[in-house]
């Protein structure tokens, strides 16, 4: 930008490639402050010593005109270019539906995660961000996706229909990585979401939620 910006002294017109000169600037009238403050005997004296240096521009005087500034160097007014990024969440329900099973003790043993209903090919997100380290078939899920979160803690999304990570891959709270479905040993399309914390220890994913700024009620009523 500062490339654009008149140099002192350049106000003249410049010869073209073809010998033509074009056109110099419209001049701006100085301010009024300016122009009564170059009117002072000693900035006067001031401007008449500097004028006397070889290449200086011509002395300032209180009816001199500035050069204007070409319309390039104007600020820009594309209101997108001064967008704020919107704040990236913490943490997300991993996905919409409603919660048919809790965690802890089901049919005479324990339920270690949340089992969220919703139809084949319903969006399945990231609940926080962290990296991939598990993507394909896994026994009694069919397919599921796990990703370890940057505080160490772990989130299982079982059951899916289809994943859409690598093994590795960095995702974000919030970004799509799987679908819901009906796969494995499962009475219905649904999503087994299970967390841990930063030891291996299951834990209530309600709570691993809550803890993260997910509300329970962000998880659909029980059915």
């Amino acid at each position: 930008m500062g490339s654009q910006i008149l140099a002192p002294g350049t106000a003249a017109a410049q010869p073209t490639s073809g010998g033509v000169h074009a056109a110099a600037p419209a001049p701006v009238p100085l301010p009024a402050e300016l122009a009564a403050l170059a009117a002072l005997p000693e900035v006067e004296a001031a401007l008449d010593q500097l004028a006397a240096v070889p290449g200086f521009p011509a002395v300032v005087s209180p009816a001199a005109t500035v050069p204007a500034l070409p319309s390039s160097s104007a600020v820009p007014t594309n209101a997108a270019s001064w967008a704020i990024p919107t704040p990236q969440p913490l943490a997300v329900a991993p996905v919409s539906g409603t919660l048919t099973s809790a965690f802890g003790p089901r049919w005479g043993s324990s339920h270690a995660g949340l089992d969220i209903a919703n139809s084949i090919g319903t969006p399945v997100y990231a609940a926080a961000s962290g990296t991939v380290i598990d993507s394909g078939p896994a026994s009694g899920f069919g397919l599921w996706v796990q990703v370890r979160h940057d505080d160490g803690s772990t989130s299982t999304y079982g059951h899916i229909n289809e994943t859409l990570v690598e093994v590795d891959q960095r995702v974000q709270a919030g970004e799509q990585i799987a679908t819901v479905g009906n796969r494995g040993q499962s009475t219905g399309p649904h999503l087994h979401f299970e967390t841990t914390d930063p030891a291996g220890t299951k834990v209530d994913p309600t709570q691993w939620l809550q803890q993260r700024g997910v509300p329970p009620t962000d998880l659909s009523r029980m059915a």
